[in-house]
């Protein structure tokens, strides 16, 4: 007996049932899937109804079981998710149609490649995603949705959703990834001379005006570092997006519920904090997310969000940086475009075709533009001495 529900409150799944499914013991720890992190988003006002993001979640339960969860809101924007769709909502509503509400199937504001249907350690892996997005098929029928949308989903899940039918998209991000480096001299030493003598300047003088850069996880975590780092954040999301994703009371309950999974970049001059950079800490990658500052030092966004996050990835054995959306620039740094994966499901058939021949040609621009930027490659070539 195979039970699917929708439960409107991630606190009604519960953590120790939403971690089972979410972070199993045969897949490395994902802190954005973590109970940890998505009720925090909930708690503390960020990823509710209010704001747009309504939790939809969705359950699989085998013999009374919960075995499967999927993180899904339902949205009437398309605000905070980084993978666009504002056209395709213009393209359909002055067509006639209706494109909100939408099924979110993604963790809120975090642009971060994961699992989305997330099932426990159990042999029947691939029944149970079936179900779950069968389930959500069910839901988007009823509530006579537009369309149902799965972003930053890992390669596996994202080609069997395609397999099973919903369109598939294609973007890139600037990942650095941990070539068995023991210590920052020597992934300089893989680069070519001239990134490598930037790369030393730009850390110089991001600290020439007396800054000076701490790293802090753990129980170091205090609320007087909450308070420096929410001015940063609040100031940056108002110039990026015109109000704040996240509430203060948000770090708040992260830094109590998941501190060994936060490592917070501060940066002090003259004893006061004038910048800083968030990161997640998974088993295998080191996730930044936000930065922000009230002060302007040349190259201090690269040595805190960039460098610094390098250094402490080698220091602590992860595979890979992750340092958010966007940013060519960071291919300078030693960051290198990878492919990231949505998938779509649209009601209207007459839509969805065309959205499909877009995302033809989209895909083919992508893996051409990240063909291109690897061929401009910062790492040392064969003939380099």
């Amino acid at each position: 007996m195979v039970t699917l529900q929708a439960i409107g409150s991630i606190k009604d799944i519960g953590a120790d049932v939403w971690d089972r499914c979410a972070n199993p013991p045969s897949v490395p720890h994902d802190p954005f899937l973590s109970y940890a992190f998505l009720s925090a988003l909930e708690a503390s006002g960020s990823a509710v109804a209010g704001t747009g993001w309504a939790p939809y979640h969705l359950t699989v339960e085998e013999e009374g079981i919960t075995q499967g969860v999927v993180p899904m809101y339902l949205k009437n924007h398309s605000q905070g998710e980084y993978v666009f769709d504002y056209a395709w909502a213009d393209a359909f509503e002055r067509a006639g149609g209706r494109y909100y509400p939408k099924l979110q199937i993604s963790v809120p504001f975090t642009p971060a490649t994961g699992r989305r249907f997330l099932v426990a350690d159990v042999a029947n892996r691939d029944d149970l995603e079936g179900y779950l997005l069968a389930g959500c098929m069910q839901i988007a029928e009823k509530m006579e949705v537009s369309s149902i949308h799965a972003t930053f989903v890992e390669e596996r899940q994202w080609q069997r959703l395609v397999d099973l039918g919903m369109l598939g998209r294609t973007h890139k991000q600037f990942h650095w990834v941990n070539d068995g480096y023991g210590c920052f001299d020597d992934f300089l030493a893989a680069l070519s001379s001239k990134k490598r003598k930037n790369i030393r300047r730009e850390r110089r003088d991001a600290l020439s005006t007396g800054v000076v850069v701490e790293a802090l996880t753990g129980d170091q975590l205090e609320e007087e570092h909450w308070d420096a780092f929410y001015r940063f954040y609040v100031d940056t999301g108002n110039r990026k997006w015109g109000s704040a994703y996240l509430t203060r009371e948000f770090f708040s309950i992260i830094g109590r519920t998941m501190p060994e999974r936060v490592l917070l970049m501060m940066c002090q001059r003259d004893g006061q904090y004038i910048a800083g950079a968030i990161n997640f800490i998974g088993d295998e990658c080191l996730f930044g997310r936000n930065w922000g500052c009230i002060e302007d030092h040349r190259f201090l966004h690269f040595e805190t969000c960039y460098y610094r996050a390098i250094e402490w990835a080698i220091d602590h054995n992860l595979a890979r940086v992750e340092a958010g959306a966007q940013g060519p620039h960071k291919l300078a740094r030693g960051y290198l475009p990878s492919h990231t994966y949505s998938a779509h499901w649209i009601a209207n058939e007459s839509f969805r075709d065309a959205v499909n021949r877009f995302l033809e040609d989209e895909r083919e621009y992508v893996d051409q533009d990240i063909e291109y930027i690897e061929e401009h490659s910062p790492f040392r070539k064969e003939t380099d001495s």
